[in-house]
Order: C-alpha cells, then structure tokens, then sequence
C-alpha cells in the first residue's frame, strides 16, 4: 500500500513550528512503497524552477513573487534551516541555473547574473545584465534556464499566444548562448512553451516538456515529451500538435509529416513543466536514470487532471511507459491543493519538488 498522509499538516510535521500557517489540506498524498514525502520548506513564495549550487545550496526563481531565493539545509537533515531572499522586484524570475558558482537568472526580457553566489547568500551582489534582448511579452514569456553539456545557457521563447504564427522566428524557439551572453543562436523551433528540459544522463542527447494548445477539448491535443539530439529541428507548433494533430487553422500550411513527432505524448492538458533524469544513488535501481516529471495541472478541462508528479521509464534510450509517483495535490473533490512545478536531486540522491500554489519545496527519499 502507498504511503498516505491525510492533509498537509501531517506534513508540517516534518517541519517543525512556524510552518503552521499552511493550514488547507493537501489530501492524500501518496508514493510508492518504501518512499517517503515531507516539507523541505513553504518560506518560498511563488517557488518555481530549482538550481543546486557546487556547495549544495538550492536557488529557487518565483514568478509572481518577483524574488529569487536560496534554501540551505546546514544540519543535513532533510529540512531546511535558513531561505534568504538574493534578488526581488524582477520580472517573472521563473529560471535559474549555477554555472562556476555564479547563479544565472532568467526574466521575461533578460538574463542576469549574481556573481560568486554561495558567498554572499546574506549579502547578495547587484543582479548584472548578460543579455537583455529576448522578447517582453509576458504570454508564455517567463523562461526555464539550464546550462547544458557544452557549458552553454539554453533559454526558451514561448509563443506569445495560444495559437498563432509569429512572424519572428525567435518565439515558439528554444535559444542557446554563451555564459556571457555572445553568440545567441535558435537552437529548435516549433516549441509552444517549454518550461522543463534535461540531458539524458547516457546519451547526453536533450529532451523537453512541451504544453499543448487549448481549446480544441477535453483530451487534445496531448502535451508532449521531445528530443533534440541536434539543432535545427521543428516540432510543429503551430502546424502540428502531437503526433498527426493537424491544427484547425494552421495545419494547411504544413503537413505533419514535415515537422519532428513527440517522444511520448502526456494526456492532453497536464501541464508537464520541468523535469530531471535521475542521477542519484539513493533510489532503487529500477529509478536510476529514469525520467521524473512535475505536471503542474490543467486548467482548460472540465475535468481537473495532473497535479502531480509522474515517472517516465526509459528503455534502449526511448520512452516507454508513463506511471503515476507522486500524487494527491488535486483532491479526491477536484480541489486543487498544490502544483508542482520543477524538480531537483540532491547530493543525497532525494528529489525535491517546488510548489508555486504553496510556496513550498517538498522532499522525496528513500528509507524502505
């Protein structure tokens, strides 16, 4: 049987006093066997996407608290002991990513970096500028940041619209620059809104979450999982929804066949935001280097579904099959008591799991 708790304050009490305040139920929350879930912290507002520093400090972005954060856990506990506030009144601060212990945070329009970060947590230094040439639209214009094998800044640029066809090739793209904000080229085109992607841990080949449009039903088009194992490709939007959804209004202009099919297809609506392959050691075997996957939830469905965390099991390098992990942000009623957004794993090998409905971090380990 799963391990269940019955509202959130059976997980405050991991946490210690001060946590009362989030006193609406979570429901049950639910993993498999053997695993455990308790709050890391809920002192983060707005908590989005999840970076860890050389020193195992987590950095967390925000959209609309505006901040960004970092989260130490000093005594290794499992808990966190200390969130210091290193940036706010930001546009939208949804991406963080360290590189050289320098903590690169990504806005709607720009890209800005703390310098030598983890040594001034209490004192943080002016944000500074690297680039500040991408779009200012805020539909679909908050970005996720990762810094990829070839050490450089891989940034998306949503479309600015549910559907629509830009006349700039840089919306619907995912761009890569250098550290130092040279060198900006569009690295796949034909990408809705991706806010989640990683490096397969063997292949080294990138795959991504990408959020389907609205309003064309309940359960389509479905959200997608893609690979780019090199640039140049496109992967459909706005002509091509899945695998051989032809767009009402722009399937005419090119036919499915011409653009790049997802890896796997999430149920429609799901909302799959970010996502990390697991390189930890704590887990089981059978998880290692597996796909963990934060579906933030739907909102364009009459009946709510996502609003959890699923496990994509990979096999020869290829998707294979979708299973529930972490469940029990959307209740039993169809209240929504949660949504995660990213996910991180720690030196420990746990995985973390941002809440930006709650403003809280979760913690996943192992302890059969």
């Amino acid at each position: 049987m799963n391990i269940r708790f019955k509202h959130l304050g059976c997980l405050l009490a991991f946490a210690g006093a001060g946590a009362v305040q989030a006193e609406v139920g979570l429901g049950a929350m639910s993993v498999p066997p053997g695993f455990h879930i308790a709050l890391y912290t809920d002192q983060v507002p707005s908590a989005r996407a999840l970076a860890l520093g050389d020193d195992g400090t987590v950095y967390v972005g925000s959209l609309d608290a505006g901040k960004v954060y970092a989260v130490r856990d000093d005594n290794h506990d499992g808990k966190a002991d200390r969130v210091y506030t290193l940036a706010s009144g930001l546009h939208m601060p949804n991406g963080v990513a360290s590189l050289d212990g320098d903590l690169y945070v990504a806005e709607v329009s720009r890209i800005g970096k703390l310098k030598d970060i983890g040594h001034h947590l209490a004192d943080p230094p002016p944000l500074e500028t690297v680039y500040d040439g991408y779009p200012k639209d805020v539909h679909h214009g908050w970005k996720y940041l990762r810094v990829g094998p070839d050490r450089k800044l891989y940034v998306p640029v949503g479309a600015p619209c549910n559907i629509c066809n830009p006349s700039q090739d840089i919306y619907a793209s995912l761009t890569r620059l250098d550290p130092d904000g040279k060198n900006l080229e569009i690295y796949a085109k034909g990408i809705r809104n991706t806010v989640g992607f990683d490096w397969h841990p063997e292949t080294h080949e990138l795959w991504f979450t990408d959020n389907g449009r609205d309003w064309l039903g309940n359960d389509a088009p479905p959200d997608e999982l893609d690979t780019a194992p090199k640039a140049g490709m496109h992967f459909g939007y706005p002509f091509c929804h899945g695998k051989d959804v032809a767009d009402p209004e722009f399937g005419k202009f090119k036919a499915c066949a011409q653009t790049t099919p997802p890896a796997w297809n999430f149920p429609a609506h799901v909302a799959p935001l970010g996502m990390r392959f697991y390189t930890g050691t704590q887990f089981p075997a059978e998880y290692r280097g597996q796909l963990f996957v934060a579906q933030h939830g739907s909102w364009n469905r009459s009946t709510p579904q996502g609003y959890r965390v699923v496990l994509v099991r990979f096999q020869d390098g290829k998707p294979v099959e979708e299973k529930p992990f972490a469940e029990g942000w959307l209740q039993a009623d169809g209240q929504v008591a949660g949504r995660p957004v990213d996910i991180l794993t720690l030196p420990d090998g746990a995985l973390l799991v941002s809440d930006d409905k709650r403003g809280a971090i979760y913690r996943i380990s192992y302890q059969p």
